[in-house]
């Protein structure tokens, strides 16, 4: 019997081998179908893109737009179906357009893949139909290794758009990323590439994001400043609410500015966290404290929130019709019935805020700290080294990614509490809130936990570990640290393709392994980097620590 879809992308699949009726995210056969067929046509448009840069022919518009369409592609990003009609026949109008560019100036235009060719059907039903023929299923004629690294690749490049995306938004960009990501989605049409070749893609997508990062960080740091240790309540105020998640600083911006003087209070969630430590942000009176925890407790978390919330970027669930009306969606994020605000005029947030009832009284919660980022813990390097030097620190952890509703994961949680007290724990992405109001105390004043933000800010983390490296004259290999990694969906996969593009050994990757690596692509993680499953926190701190 044929599948109503295919998709293996996140670490919460169906039986950890692909959804096939529903995405265990909420996705619909329907939109399943949507996002295959829009990637088939970024693969055809990726075709002109690499021929069109090889005659001096650079289109921004199709840039800007592959990007943006990969990123709606993304996990808990885009659920609303009517949203991708229009986005596949926009990417056909922009890869039609290049191709007649690419003619003028004298490049190839006649090529034998289909996806070079393709015309959308009609309309949505026909669409869907044509998606259910390309995508990720198996048809058994392709080297499953082969296989399993072009789709490794696919999935690094949507977390590489992700990030590119966030930083055009803040006026960061840089050709390099917009050129790989149209040679990597062309290159998964090629039938001539050996598993070298592929392995070498895979990894080169590492690299591309590690600058797709380093823009995102520079467009962050450069409009808002360096984050800085910062305390954030746990509590709320009385008064009136909005609850802003997912992950977008300029979003949170526009929004603090159009509430100035509403007598509006602006609480976070989710990844949204480590915006307090923004000193641009910080300066507004009204950006308050953080409510709830990671995305996947959304569902029960907006429901007893008095307010109104905004989602921006991706982590959008399935709404409960307790909140329909009181939620909203900006950017790409999208779920049908959900009030989507195009221009950024907030108002309509505004309004149904300003309706709603409200925290009726002040709570004074616990508070934890953000904003250790790479200026403010490199701030204190001397200190940190010296640490080391005298043993009063004896290792480093790094225990990041992203956090997820399937069993397992208490592992984090388990493996912070376990951490010896003479070791120091650096988290970032919405993994930490297994453990993020935890009280690990601190070594000669350096706190033992050490939030340096979102999984947008790994950037921060790299140049950290790079950093020490550096003061102790050695590989970053050879430090005192050990990578904890949770994984969830496309951008943890593109991080992941970055350390091991800068040679990182020994990572520790779960809860579970990716159904899109095929054994024998294990094999040669396995070998060459030293990538490993967890097992139990007892077992791995003892692997670690001896």
């Amino acid at each position: 019997m044929k599948e109503d879809m295919f998709c293996y992308q996140c670490e919460q699949t169906a039986f950890g081998t692909g959804c096939t009726k529903v995405g265990v995210c909420g996705k619909s056969a329907e939109v399943a179908n949507l996002h295959d067929l829009l990637t088939y046509a970024l693969q055809g448009l990726s075709l002109y893109a690499v021929e069109g840069r090889k005659v001096g022919v650079v289109d921004r518009e199709a840039n800007v737009f592959t990007v943006q369409a990969m990123f709606s592609t993304l996990t808990n990003v885009d659920f609303d179906e009517d949203r991708f009609v229009p986005l596949v026949r926009q990417a056909v109008a922009l890869r039609e357009s290049l191709k007649e560019k690419v003619r003028a100036a004298g490049g190839k235009v006649d090529f034998s893949e289909d996806a070079a060719t393709f015309q959308p059907a009609g309309d949505k039903a026909g669409m869907i139909a044509q998606g259910q023929q390309v995508g990720f299923r198996d048809d058994g004629k392709e080297n499953p290794d082969i296989r399993s690294l072009k789709h490794i690749l696919i999935l690094g490049l949507r977390g590489v758009s992700a990030y590119a995306d966030h930083a055009q938004i803040l006026g960061q960009e840089d050709d390099a990323v917009y050129a790989f990501v149209h040679e990597g989605l062309a290159a998964t049409l090629r039938h001539d590439l050996g598993l070298e070749d592929w392995v070498g893609l895979v990894l080169k997508c590492g690299e591309i994001n590690l600058r797709a990062m380093e823009l995102l960080d520079a467009g962050n740091t450069g409009i808002y400043g360096h984050p800085v240790p910062t305390k954030v309540p746990l509590g709320h105020r009385k008064g009136k609410a909005i609850l802003v998640s997912g992950h977008d600083l300029k979003d949170l911006e526009m929004l603090l500015r159009q509430t100035e003087g509403k007598g509006i209070t602006i609480y976070t969630h989710g990844e949204m966290l480590p915006t307090h430590g923004y000193p641009e942000l910080k300066k507004y009176q009204h950006f308050y404290g953080h409510y709830g925890t990671a995305w996947q407790n959304q569902r029960k978390e907006f429901a007893e929130f008095p307010g109104a919330i905004l989602m921006t970027t991706n982590c959008i669930q399935r709404p409960k019709e307790t909140y329909m009306d009181n939620i909203f969606t900006t950017g790409l994020v999208g779920w049908p019935g959900a009030k989507h605000i195009g221009d950024k005029d907030f108002s309509p947030v505004i309004q149904k805020a300003l309706e709603m009832p409200g925290f009726s009284d002040d709570v004074n919660g616990k508070a934890v700290t953000c904003g250790f980022g790479r200026n403010a813990v490199m701030s204190v390097a001397g200190a940190v080294i010296d640490a080391v030097k005298q043993g009063a620190i004896r290792h480093f952890f790094l225990v990041a990614g992203c956090d997820g509703a399937k069993p397992g994961r208490n592992y984090y949680t388990e493996f912070v509490e376990k951490v010896p007290q003479d070791c120091v724990v650096l988290t970032l992405a919405c993994g930490k809130f297994r453990f993020f109001d935890k009280d690990l105390g601190d070594i000669g004043g350096i706190p033992r936990l050490l939030d340096v933000g979102q999984c947008n800010d790994s950037y921060s983390a790299i140049q950290i570990a790079v950093a020490l490296a550096n003061a102790f004259n050695v590989g970053v290999n050879e430090l005192p640290l050990s990578m904890v990694l949770s994984w969830y969906e496309q951008k943890a996969v593109a991080i992941l393709l970055t350390l091991l593009h800068l040679g990182i050994k020994g990572i520790r990757l779960g809860p579970s392994l990716p159904a899109f690596i095929s054994p024998n692509v294990l094999d040669v993680l396995v070998k060459n980097f030293d990538i490993k499953p967890i097992s139990t926190p007892d077992e791995d701190l003892k692997a670690i620590l001896g």
